[in-house]
């Protein structure tokens, strides 16, 4: 296994990281400034976003998470593969709340994005794929339901009913990432087709205009109290006789499990590599902090307490980037199935490590750690999500752990 990065990757890493220096960081306090803004409409998008946006496309930085497999001819796309795209996730996850969705880069519109390359049909991929590709439209994943435990995706109720031509979707979905932007335009939704099947095989994936009668966007999901609206937000979502073309199914009917599994492989990876770039700059402001503040005569930095914590960071952030370079190249070289063991392992073991060096960062910090005056409460906010989102810990060491078990029966 050979980790060292490329010719190419080598280039890329100076791009992103000039980009960053250049445009990402300066437009961190203007971000701030206008999600303050009470002019501001609900859940809007702030300006900044969209000009990032733009200064990142001219510069060819674009789509850079779109793994060569997947790419379709004269399609906007990097063609990386993992391994490539890991150190340049881990720059964007320094500044999480802005540079991800600069590059085209931001959950869950990339995931969506994989989906389609892989599992939609021509005219699904000329209709929804090209315009995300381009950046003209965002998208949402609807899975999620308030009413069942959603770790277990055998137990979502949304029903997608078949009716002549169309397709009818009744059902509630929430914490629905990216529906209350306004540049939300699809949302791909999982539910039974057939209630009666065997259990992986009830569910399917349908495309869902947003402005299809019956889409009832009912209220924006908050996070910790923050309303993330820099990621367009997270919605409740009311289905009701929503009618859709039966064109619009992705797939075949009973496929959606198997399709989910598939889009929550490259997800759960890009999520781990984007936190490691969140654990490096929750480090570097830990340090600047206690190089600068006195405590009973002398530097926090002098603190025994204080150097163990940067240490044991240190050790952490190595540890889990190597396991994340690990999968990544497993994906690459034998494919996502290839790689389950990995993944399951950097999604336990990542969002905890970052979760770990957040709160030693927050301590330093003292009662700025806890403000708004420092992103570091709303980075332990969004970063304590991952512990939930595309399976919540105790599902990844409940099948690790009978995968490891399987071996010695």
């Amino acid at each position: 296994m050979d980790f060292a990065p490329d010719a190419r990757t080598v280039e890329l890493i100076g791009e992103v990281g000039a980009f960053m220096d250049e445009f990402v960081y300066p437009a961190e306090p203007v971000l701030a400034e206008q999600l303050e803004d009470p002019k501001r409409e609900p859940w809007a998008v702030p300006p900044v976003v969209g000009e990032l946006r733009a200064a990142a496309k001219a510069r060819g930085l674009w789509n850079l998470f779109f793994v060569d497999k997947h790419s379709l001819p004269g399609e906007l796309g990097a063609g990386l593969t993992n391994l490539q795209y890991a150190p340049l996730a881990e720059l964007t996850g320094r500044s999480v709340l802005l540079a991800p969705a600069a590059f085209n880069c931001a959950a869950p519109d990339t995931g969506n994005m994989e989906l389609l390359a892989q599992f939609g049909s021509a005219g699904q991929r000329e209709r929804w794929l090209r315009p995300l590709l381009d950046g003209t439209i965002r998208s949402a994943f609807a899975m999620t339901e308030p009413e069942v435990a959603s770790s277990d995706a055998t137990n979502i109720t949304t029903r997608i009913e078949r009716d002549g031509d169309e397709y009818v979707v009744n059902g509630r979905k929430w914490y629905i990432t990216g529906a209350m932007n306004p540049d939300c335009k699809v949302f791909i939704v999982m539910g039974k087709t057939d209630p009666a099947a065997e259990a992986h095989r009830q569910q399917s994936m349908i495309l869902v205009p947003r402005d299809t009668p019956g889409v009832h966007v009912l209220r924006g999901m908050r996070v910790f109290g923050y309303q993330d609206a820099d990621h367009g937000g997270h919605a409740e979502i009311l289905f009701e006789d929503v009618r859709v073309p039966a064109d619009h199914l992705i797939g075949a009917e009973g496929t959606g499990f198997a399709i989910a599994q598939a889009r929550l492989g490259p997800g759960r990876i890009h999520h781990c590599m984007r936190a490691l770039g969140i654990a490096e700059r929750a480090l570097e402001l830990t340090c600047r902090r206690v190089n600068s503040r006195i405590a009973f005569g002398r530097p926090l930095a002098d603190q025994g307490v204080v150097q163990d914590w940067i240490a044991e960071a240190r050790v952490r952030i190595e540890q889990a980037r190597l396991l994340v370079l690990k999968t990544a190249w497993l994906m690459d070289t034998v494919g996502n199935r290839g790689a389950h063991t990995e993944i399951q392992a950097i999604k336990i073991a990542v969002p905890s490590t970052v979760e770990w060096i957040l709160d030693k960062a927050v301590q330093a910090h003292g009662a700025a750690g806890v403000s708004q005056d420092t992103v570091l409460a709303q980075l332990w906010a969004g970063n304590r999500t991952l512990r939930l989102a595309d399976g919540p810990d105790e599902v990844h060491r409940r099948s690790l752990a009978r995968r490891e078990l399987k071996k010695y029966r």
